[in-house]
């Protein structure tokens, strides 16, 4: 019976085994990264864990694409692309942010593409979204994210 005992224990193990948080997938030139969130939160964007290391890193070339993919448990929630880039000249650019993607119509990927040929993409951070909404100084009401993916660009030629 001793014999038995640690087969049956695994299975036990296994499934006190906490959940692994979503990761997102960056390819571009040839090259794909899988990202850990830099930091995930509960629906209601609290009782959040960081991780200043999560961030990945690419090669991409002025003017090339990337392309993301997000797990399904992303896909059906409120998220958006958010990214910097400067123009030919190397000039900082506004930063820009994707249309936003909710469960009406999940995107599983999206394809970022610069405004001009010779830009420079330098990050890219996904943000999916969670309940809570705050006022800006402004006035308007934003959506606080509840989980952040970031890319940030290795542009040496």
């Amino acid at each position: 019976m001793r014999r038995v005992l640690p087969f049956l224990l695994l299975p036990v193990l296994a499934a006190c085994a906490a959940p692994q948080d979503p990761e997102v997938t960056f390819y571009a030139d040839g090259k794909a990264i899988n990202v850990q969130p830099s930091q995930y939160c509960d629906v209601k964007s609290e009782n959040c864990e960081v991780d200043t290391r999560a961030a990945g890193v690419l090669r991409v070339r002025p003017g090339r694409p990337v392309q993301i993919s997000v797990p399904g448990e992303l896909a059906t929630t409120a998220w958006s692309v958010k990214f910097t880039y400067r123009n030919a000249k190397g000039e900082p650019q506004e930063p820009l942010r994707s249309k936003l993607f909710t469960e009406r119509d999940p995107k599983y990927a999206y394809t970022l593409v610069l405004p001009n040929r010779d830009d420079q993409l330098e990050s890219v951070e996904v943000q999916q979204y969670g309940s809570r909404i705050e006022s800006s100084t402004t006035g308007a009401f934003d959506f606080v994210a509840r989980g952040t993916w970031i890319l940030s660009v290795d542009d040496r030629s």
